[in-house]
């Protein structure tokens, strides 16, 4: 198997006869000239991991190409007028040779006050590689290659020490570290659930501000 990782959560997959593009999503770069392929899959419904307006053209340039989205992300792709299949965890299926397993259900939590969506994993080749979208899912399967997750608001560098510890792959790439080279997701977060009374003010680097 051969990965490309286009950024964030974004990476192709090469398996024997099979090209899988999973997640591209907003901060994610290159994947839309991607040709030949075989599957699109979608973790969950949020734009770092689907983009609403370059999703439609790489569908449209790999029409034989399958759409399998979690449940969160179903009313999403219908309002592109894609066509597509909902994967729910525990569902096991194939694209061309290539075996995949659903595993997951729910995002990880970012804070109390925002409710958990939907958020699957999968796992390809009875665990070649194993993507699992936001979460810390550990999955059955004995994962060979897994992607990380190393930076987002839902997650502590320790969290991330801890699942690839119980994972144990023979090999981890990082994936989902956009965040930490821009810092709006974070600063969004703050300015929406800060308290009452409280302005999150971002501070424009080596420009005097009065605050």
């Amino acid at each position: 198997m051969r990965i490309v990782h286009f950024g964030h959560a974004c990476v192709l997959l090469e398996t024997d006869g099979e090209r899988i593009l999973i997640d591209p999503g907003t901060f994610s770069t290159g994947f839309e000239d991607e040709r030949e392929l075989s599957a699109v899959f979608i973790t969950h419904q949020h734009f770092d991991h689907i983009d609403g307006e370059r999703l439609p053209k790489v569908l449209a340039a790999n029409p034989d190409a399958k759409l399998i989205v979690d449940p969160g992300s179903a009313e999403t792709v219908e309002k592109l007028n894609l066509r597509f299949e909902v994967a729910n965890p525990g569902d096991a299926f194939e694209i061309g040779a290539t075996a995949v397993n659903v595993v997951g259900g729910r995002h990880a939590v970012i804070h109390s006050d925002i409710p958990q969506i939907p958020n699957i994993g999968y796992v390809v080749d009875h665990g070649a590689f194993y993507h699992p979208g936001d979460s810390f899912f550990v999955p059955e399967q004995k994962i060979d290659v897994l992607g990380l997750p190393t930076g987002a608001p839902w997650l502590k560098a320790g969290e991330a020490v801890d699942f690839l510890r119980a994972v144990a792959p023979r090999r981890a790439v990082p994936i989902h570290e956009a965040v930490l080279a821009n810092p709006g997701m974070h600063y969004g977060l703050f300015g929406n659930l800060s308290p009452e009374g409280t302005e999150v003010k971002v501070l424009e680097r080596g420009e005097l501000t009065d605050v």
